[in-house]
């Protein structure tokens, strides 16, 4: 089950990225981060309450972690992503959204101990080849122009964060549920973000409301927001940061796909090598780190 919800995690998150680039000119990004949030909350906040009040002494004993992981998660990383978009390609983008693995690995070896397996790494280097076959259309040429501006930038730090995130997320408090810890966490997102979302609209032309944006802030509202962060601590939860982090590669496959199926374009030989790869990658990486973890056990 874990497995399978972090490849719906990641479908979710490709749609984030499209979505944001595609309507990076109506509306701002921190703006779009807050609103996002909020509606979040606005559909949880019946069951939210009930949840944070029935955890509410974990929450005050643990609250520096709390608020810790609800500005690195819900107050940063999307927030940087969609400051980035404003102005990186969406090549650059994908690329630097497949460094995600890569950060929770160095993180994790140097702030849990946990340093990965050759396996791992061969797997993490596997899926990689394939994202880079993939967004550069199997022309080498194309990764040797890229020229790395202000967007791919905060793209990185996105990603750095994210990592952090998802280490973590070792100490969240185990007695809380996920859907307390969660709602907390966005509480904690909002906060920060409502006095940057007021001081970017200041220089801001007011927001020109349509069908498409209403439409653009339910997705975001619902799947990348809601499902996929419930999704990806369940995950963590059961597989670790290390082996959840490897799923990461298949957003710019899910980039990919989407735009086949809305946009018309070819599936060419290099869309299927570079599906071969990350897969593969997937699969020796994860059972790579079962193989580990029965011989520790036996």
């Amino acid at each position: 089950m874990a497995y399978f919800l972090l490849v719906l995690t990641t479908l979710f998150w490709a749609g984030n990225f499209v979505l944001a680039r595609a309507f990076s000119v109506d509306i701002p990004p921190i703006t779009l981060a807050f609103i996002r949030w909020c509606c979040a909350l606005l559909i949880l906040l019946p069951f939210a309450l009930p949840a944070i009040y029935r955890h509410r002494k974990s929450i005050i004993r643990s609250w520096p972690i709390l608020v810790f992981l609800g500005v690195l998660s819900v107050g940063s990383f999307n927030t940087l992503a969609y400051i980035g978009l404003q102005s990186t390609t969406a090549l650059n983008g994908t690329l630097m959204q497949s460094t995600m693995p890569i950060m929770i690995l160095l993180l994790s070896a140097i702030f849990l101990r946990e340093p990965a397996s050759l396996k791992q790494w061969f797997g993490v280097s596997l899926s990689l080849v394939g994202v880079l076959l993939l967004v550069c259309q199997g022309q080498l040429a194309v990764l040797k122009a890229l020229n790395f501006n202000v967007g791919d930038l905060w793209i990185i730090t996105a990603m750095f964060i994210w990592g952090g995130y998802s280490v973590a997320l070792r100490w969240k408090p185990k007695e809380m549920t996920g859907f307390a810890f969660f709602s907390v966490t966005l509480i904690v997102g909002i906060i920060c973000l409502a006095p940057a979302s007021w001081l970017e609209m200041q220089n801001q032309a007011p927001i020109v409301w349509n069908r498409d944006l209403y439409l653009l802030i339910a997705y975001l509202a619902v799947f990348p927001s809601i499902l996929s962060y419930l999704f990806w601590n369940y995950g963590v939860e059961k597989l670790s940061a290390q082996r959840a982090g490897l799923f990461i590669h298949l957003v710019p496959l899910w980039g990919m796909l989407l735009s086949v199926m809305f946009l018309g374009e070819q599936v060419k030989t290099f869309h299927l090598w570079g599906m071969a790869l990350i897969f593969s990658g997937i699969y020796f990486a994860v059972l790579s780190g079962n193989s580990s973890s029965n011989k520790q056990q036996a």
